[in-house]
């Protein structure tokens, strides 16, 4: 269910009745919480209400001196926050409310209107009157508030057996029978291909039959260049008509009507043959459901249709003027190539064939520039132009000025869309910029030496969308870039990729990672954590199937964007619950930390490392991965806490920055950041309800309201240098 968030003015919601739906739910609220009841009846002004409801939960916290020092900040951060109780992250979620009632914030899920927080007005209105306008989700979110201050809603550990049980719901790309499976929807696939070529409704120079072939010879013909990563890039699909007949014309009318409008509306459309034959046309029973979060990156949804051309830019860094500092402070060399937050990490966004994808995602993060016009999927256009050798002139020389770089992370659109020459082309440029950095830095005083480049990292999907991309002799480029950048001190190289399903870890795609392995680059994955992957024990799988085959997990992303995304959109407070319910199974004991920072330097033997680790930690997978969500100038965190809900029941957030690493020098100028989330908890439980889960596993989502960002595993850490840097930071402007 994704709900209607039309909002009226505020003089007005107030005199609006609440629903039978509505009045049912408080008035259970009203019984199971008398002194409540009684504060509300009795009080004659909303102060009143204000006062009464903060004496109470007052009396709580002088006995809870640790959770009143949490709530006032005056203790914070990972180990507090795990000290707290149940209750407690109630207590300080009430006095929040109390803190922030009556603030206004843009509503960016309501194209920039007010967000107004007045949960207690709501109730009293509600009680005394029978107005406010509150919904019957925000009644069902307060009666959960209540029973968990009151005790009466206990929180219960899980099991590992339950985890592990809600982990084998899901099957994976691995399974036998799904292997077959797959093996009809390729057949299926190509047959239509195969005629459509034949007619001449689809053409390439390159992909065309010879004269007097025989059907049977078409077929296998087409079967041969399915292996061919650029025969999927050139018959993609472009067309919702065309992706329906692949998928036997199995999509309902509501769905071809909202991709004919997405069509209509200017929303790329671009998925290639091999990922469409990930999804399952006649689903059998073991296999229900399974390949949901699969579909919800290639259907795109009603609100993201209405909402383009509306959509505004989520990562205010991206917006870039050519010697002015962008909204974390950094000064960067042009226009469009460079994203930059953090001191040690620079992006490098190449003018190539690497600006676009392999498909497009659904919850892109980078719609807003589809939508404006600066990514598409033109793909001869894409082809590198003359220019682009002086702009990586430009920006290695930037690198090479700068301080703090340490750590180049090159995608796009996507790294390995570039060609083989255009990739090693940037590869050899990133390497003379590291040994003109580690060179300048011997004539550089002892107190004065800048960061030299420890890391390289490409971000790309096409393991997962087209892992025929994962050629041999790209494996040449990368192992030939690592054997002679290894000899001038970058110490890790790293392909971030991004599984969504372990219904993505397929035979082709098992064959992609194990070449990037062998070539001694690390694979680290990055997951969207969206409604359909947020199921019970589906990240769990995740984990599990990547580390299987020697994946480790790096981030878990919450949705970002507005309303755009909201039917991708899984709450922070169900981020938080998979993490401390079901990932903690997969925490690595202490003792074994050590051990595992050191796995980059050795990736080629990266599945030998991860299932020795199982194996003596008796662990049924790593979860190295971070939950987090991607803000506006803070950066990636999951440090928030809870501090208003709208009258349709959804949570407004504060977020605050990582603690845990370094930021730029900006970062206590940017203050905390606070979102309305896209949808209630209650929308979120009927949405996966309709894909078949069982709402009263997650009844403890409606207690997590605070987060704190998890340190960063040592996996993950930079190496040390072994000398001091400068104080100076260079390319920047506070």
């Amino acid at each position: 269910m994704i709900e209607t968030l039309i909002e009226k003015p505020l003089k007005i919601l107030d005199k609006t009745p609440i629903s039978p739906t509505a009045e049912k739910q408080l008035n259970r609220l009203l019984k199971e919480n008398p002194r409540l009841k009684k504060i509300l009846l009795s009080s004659e002004t909303l102060e009143e209400v204000r006062i009464g409801i903060r004496l109470w939960v007052m009396e709580y916290m002088e006995i809870h001196p640790h959770t009143y020092a949490f709530y006032k900040n005056e203790i914070k951060g990972r180990k507090a926050m795990e000290k707290l109780s149940w209750q407690d992250y109630a207590a300080i979620r009430l006095l929040d409310y109390l803190d922030h009632a009556g603030i206004s914030v843009d509503d960016l899920n309501l194209r920039g209107k007010k967000a107004v927080s007045e949960p207690f007005k709501m109730l009293w209105l509600a009680t005394c009157k029978g107005i406010g306008g509150a919904q019957s989700n925000f009644f069902r979110d307060m009666t959960h508030l209540f029973r968990q201050f009151s005790g009466n809603e206990l929180y219960k550990a899980l099991s590992r057996e339950t985890i592990l049980e809600w982990m084998q719901r899901h099957p994976g790309g691995m399974d036998p029978k799904i292997i077959e499976i797959r093996k009809k929807n390729k057949a299926r696939i190509i047959e239509v291909l195969a005629r459509k070529i034949d007619s001449g409704e689809i053409k390439s120079p390159r992909f065309k039959f010879a004269h007097n072939l025989t059907w049977e010879e078409k077929i296998t013909t087409v079967n041969q260049w399915w292996d061919d990563h650029i025969f999927h890039l050139r018959f993609a699909v472009r067309d919702p008509d065309l992706l329906n007949e692949l998928l036997d014309n199995s999509l309902n009318e509501e769905t071809m009507d909202v991709l004919h409008k997405a069509k209509k509306r200017g929303i790329p459309f671009f998925i290639n043959p091999y990922y469409v034959s990930l999804l399952n046309v006649n689903e059998p029973d073991f296999a229900k459901g399974a390949d949901l979060a699969i579909r919800y990156y290639i259907i795109y949804s009603r609100q993201l249709v209405d909402e383009f051309g509306h959509i505004v830019a989520w990562e205010k860094e991206d917006i870039v003027k050519p010697g002015k500092p962008n909204a974390a402070g950094w000064i960067l060399p042009t226009h469009h190539n460079v994203h930059r937050r953090y001191p040690e990490v620079a992006i490098l966004i190449p003018d190539t064939m690497g600006r676009a994808c392999a498909g497009l995602c659904a919850s892109c993060q980078r719609m807003y520039d589809f939508q404006r016009g600066n990514l598409n999927f033109d793909l001869d256009k894409l082809k590198p132009k003359e220019t682009w050798d002086d702009k990586l002139r430009q920006i290695m020389k930037y690198w090479e000025e700068d301080s703090r770089l340490r750590d180049v992370l090159i995608t796009g659109g996507d790294a390995l869309m570039s060609s083989d020459a255009s990739l090693e082309k940037i590869l050899n440029a990133v390497y003379e910029m590291a040994l003109r950095k580690k060179e300048a830095n011997k004539n550089r005083p002892v107190d004065e030496k800048y960061a030299e480049i420890l890391r390289v990292r490409l971000g790309t999907r096409l393991p997962v969308y087209l892992p025929m991309r994962i050629t041999e002799k790209l494996m040449e480029v990368l192992a030939s870039f690592k054997e002679k950048a290894s000899k001038i001190g970058i110490k890790e190289f790293v392909v971030q990729t991004h599984f969504q399903s372990p219904m993505e870890i397929t035979p082709e795609a098992k064959l992609g990672i194990e070449r990037i392995t062998k070539a001694g680059w690390m694979v680290a994955n990055q997951l969207v954590f969206t409604a359909p992957s947020s199921r019970r024990g589906h990240t769990a799988k995740l984990r599990k199937d990547l580390n299987d085959i020697g994946v480790m997990p790096y981030y878990t992303f919450s949705v970002k964007g507005y309303m755009e995304n909201s039917s991708k959109f899984a709450t922070n407070a169900r981020a938080v619950q998979e993490q401390m319910e079901e990932k903690i199974i997969g925490k690595i004991p202490e003792q074994y930390l050590d051990e595992v920072k050191d796995y980059p330097q050795t990736a080629e033997k990266m599945t030998e490392h991860i299932n020795g680790l199982r194996k003596k930690a008796n662990l049924p997978f790593i979860a190295t991965d971070r939950n987090v969500l991607n803000l506006p100038g803070v950066g990636k965190s999951m440090t928030y806490r809870v501090i208003g809900i709208t009258r349709s029941g959804r949570r407004i957030l504060e977020f605050d920055h990582d603690h845990t690493r370094t930021h730029s020098p900006i970062i206590e100028k940017l203050g905390k950041f606070v979102i309305v989330e896209s949808k209630s908890i209650a929308a979120y439980l009927e949405q996966i309800e309709e894909m078949g889960e069982d709402k009263k596993e997650y009844t403890s989502i409606w207690g997590y309201s605070i987060g704190e960002t998890e340190l960063r595993p040592s996996l993950f850490e930079y190496p040390k240098f072994d000398f001091e840097l400068t104080p100076v930071i260079t390319n920047f402007e506070g």
